[in-house]
Formats: structure tokens, C-alpha cells, sequence
């Protein structure tokens, strides 16, 4: 069996990964793609941490899992949503060209 320590390295790394995907790309989709490494990150870690508990309480790392997991699948239909508005509207996926939102 893999320690708690095995699973929080894996997920610092992606959590890592995922702040510089989302900090270092200029593509909608490879920001979003970064967001979603760093929701995976959590949820991982909540799985990782739930085996510290007694048997009665272990599953509140996976419904906290479960619950990461829906609101990724929807923070990414409301993102795709918005970013092929805006994509009509630009005819780029490059960030930099996104200022219709700007006063």
C-alpha cells in the first residue's frame, strides 16, 4: 500500500502543474485545462487524507471527491460556454485578445 505522503507528493505535483498551466498559457483551452489539474489535485488529496480516519468516517473524502468532481464538470461546460461566445465574437482562443469584457 502507498503512504498518505506518496499520494500528497502526486498531488502537489499536479496542483503545481495546474498553477502553471493556467498562470503560463495564453490558450482559453490550456488555462481551463490547468484548472481542471488543480480541482484533480484537491480531490486527490481529500481521497489521500480520508484513510487517516476511522472506518466510520473514511467516506467523507470521497463524497468531498464526488462533489470536486461535479463541480469541475460544471465549471467547464459554463467555461466552454463563455469561452465559444466570446470566441464568435473575437475569432481567437488567444487571451490576450479578450477585452469585450473591459469598461
Amino acid at each position: 500500500m502507498l503512504s498518505v505522503k506518496a499520494f500528497a507528493v502526486v498531488s502537489a505535483a499536479l496542483f503545481g502543474l495546474g498553477v502553471y498551466g493556467a498562470l503560463a498559457r495564453r490558450h482559453v483551452i490550456a488555462v481551463m485545462i490547468g484548472i481542471e489539474l488543480m480541482f484533480s489535485a484537491a480531490a486527490l488529496n481529500f481521497v489521500a487524507f480520508s484513510r487517516l480516519h476511522p472506518a466510520a468516517q473514511a467516506v467523507s473524502g470521497q463524497v468531498f471527491a464526488v462533489f470536486i468532481i461535479t463541480v469541475a464538470a460544471a465549471e467547464t461546460i459554463v467555461g466552454l460556454a463563455l469561452v465559444l461566445s466570446l470566441f464568435r465574437a473575437v475569432k481567437s482562443p488567444q487571451l490576450d485578445r479578450y477585452d469585450l469584457l473591459k469598461w
